[in-house]
């Protein structure tokens, strides 16, 4: 048997596509999520429906995003999907989620397992939308997780640390084995739960969120420079050392609340 075909489908690289098939995992990842009828759920990349149909089952209503045509084509002819699904087959990185949002008139709660390929920029990209999400719970792989939990002065720390931190408050749920995927990936993932910091009680609020984008991108872009070198067009050593950073250091030495002084002070 083709390691890659499962249930009749052949799984594409190009979309990243590993099915989850552990029930257990698939048991403990919608507990985590723990749906309610009236809300607004939507699935990145349903696949074959391991979640999307025990989740919709609990649904009057349940979002899809897929891409790949025959797999959305299979989810519209499911008879157990018939009456409750409303699917988008599109590219999630040209959803407009505040639309969604505002069509339903209701926060959104995202959820999914991500292409590995794309889960870095599509994060960035839900980013944008974070004051009309509830929550997010995604399956990504190991390493990606480590960098959104990172603490400064580690290897793992980075940009997408920053920013999900400044964003979310990033919880680990549960970590999953590679067999718990067809085909099997060469990598293992960690089940994660992302809540929105809300602006009332925000650790670190930024004035102009598109500053701290500036600002850490011009940090990381050239890391391994001292900040007297990548943020000289920015500020100058004597407006460092006055929110405590010493010139010398480098991007991954500043903690998010650092770069959350230095986005105000831009400001």
């Amino acid at each position: 048997m083709n390691r890659r075909l499962y249930q009749g489908h052949f799984a594409k690289k190009r979309f990243g596509q590993n099915f989850l098939t552990d029930k257990f995992v698939i048991n403990q990842i919608i507990s985590s999520i723990h749906p309610s009828p009236k809300q607004i759920l939507i699935e990145i990349g349903p696949g074959l429906g391991a979640l999307t149909l025990p989740i919709a089952a609990q649904m009057d209503k349940i979002l899809v995003i897929e891409l790949d045509r025959h797999l959305a084509d299979r989810l519209n002819q499911h008879p157990q999907l018939k009456d409750n699904l409303i699917l988008y087959q599109q590219d999630v990185m040209t959803v407009n989620f505040s639309k969604l949002s505002a069509t339903f008139k209701k926060p959104l709660r995202i959820f999914g397992n991500l292409p590995y390929n794309i889960s870095t920029p599509l994060l960035f990209h839900l980013f944008k939308y974070i004051h009309c999400i509830d929550d997010m719970h995604f399956m990504l792989q190991r390493e990606v997780v480590n960098r959104l939990l990172a603490a400064p002065n580690t290897k793992a720390y980075g940009r997408l640390s920053i920013m999900a931190q400044y964003h979310c408050k990033v919880i680990p749920i549960l970590a999953v084995p590679p067999n718990a995927f067809t085909p099997i990936p060469k990598v293992y993932s960690t089940m994660i739960r992302l809540l929105p910091h809300r602006s009332f009680s925000h650790p670190y609020p930024v004035t102009d969120i598109e500053r701290l984008n500036l600002v850490t991108r011009q940090a990381f872009n050239q890391r391994r420079k001292t900040l007297h070198n990548s943020l000289c067009a920015l500020f100058a050593d004597q407006e460092l050392a006055k929110i405590g950073i010493y010139p010398k250091l480098r991007a991954e030495n500043v903690s998010v609340e650092q770069y959350c002084l230095l986005a105000n002070r831009l400001h």
